[in-house]
């Protein structure tokens, strides 16, 4: 079982339920809002929280994705919704970022990768991508509910390959669904 199974069990109008339950973390915040970010701070101030887990401080899909959710950040905002993006890099270099493109919302960093294993992103090409983010890790999207005592994972998308991300109306339609 990895460590993003950790489940309990609800029971809704007698029905049983799976619902997984997020993993906590805290990691150093280098754009807008605490420093460093907890998300049990972020799960007590937002219905729901997005976390967007990149692949390397150098891929131009990463970028151009933190750059597109800037732009579309009141849309989450308007939904509840706080948008986190993670980089597995250090906090220096997860800082060039934000100097670049001065992102509205946090921007962490994961230099041991712990919270990126903790949601299970993917890593392709066996022992080579674990050792090249760049070549190995693959993007992945996680929505998180924070509506109840303790955050819950209710939407994934895994990247297949480094384009492999999902598209915003998909992301607001799951939102509009769970509100």
């Amino acid at each position: 079982m990895s460590r993003c199974e950790t489940t309990a069990v609800l029971s809704l109008q007698s029905k049983q339920r799976v619902v997984t339950l997020a993993p906590p973390f805290e990691l150093p915040n280098l754009a807008s809002g605490p420093d460093p970010l907890i998300l049990s701070t972020l799960a007590d101030e937002h219905e729901f929280v997005l976390l967007l887990f990149q692949r390397d401080y150098r891929c131009g899909n990463c970028r151009k994705q933190v750059q597109v959710f800037a732009d579309w950040y009141d849309e989450f905002r308007e939904r509840e919704t706080e948008v986190v993006s993670i980089v597995p890099e250090p906090p220096e270099r997860v800082a060039r970022w934000q100097d670049e493109y001065d992102l509205p919302y946090p921007l962490c960093a994961d230099p041991e990768k712990t919270v990126s294993a903790a949601y299970d992103q993917p890593v392709r090409f066996g022992l080579l991508g674990s050792l090249s983010d760049l070549f190995g890790r693959m993007p992945k999207a996680v929505l998180l509910d924070c509506r109840n005592e303790e955050p819950t994972i209710t939407y994934a998308h895994e990247g297949s390959s480094t384009w492999d991300r999902p598209e915003l109306q998909e992301l607001f339609a799951e939102l509009d669904e769970r509100r």
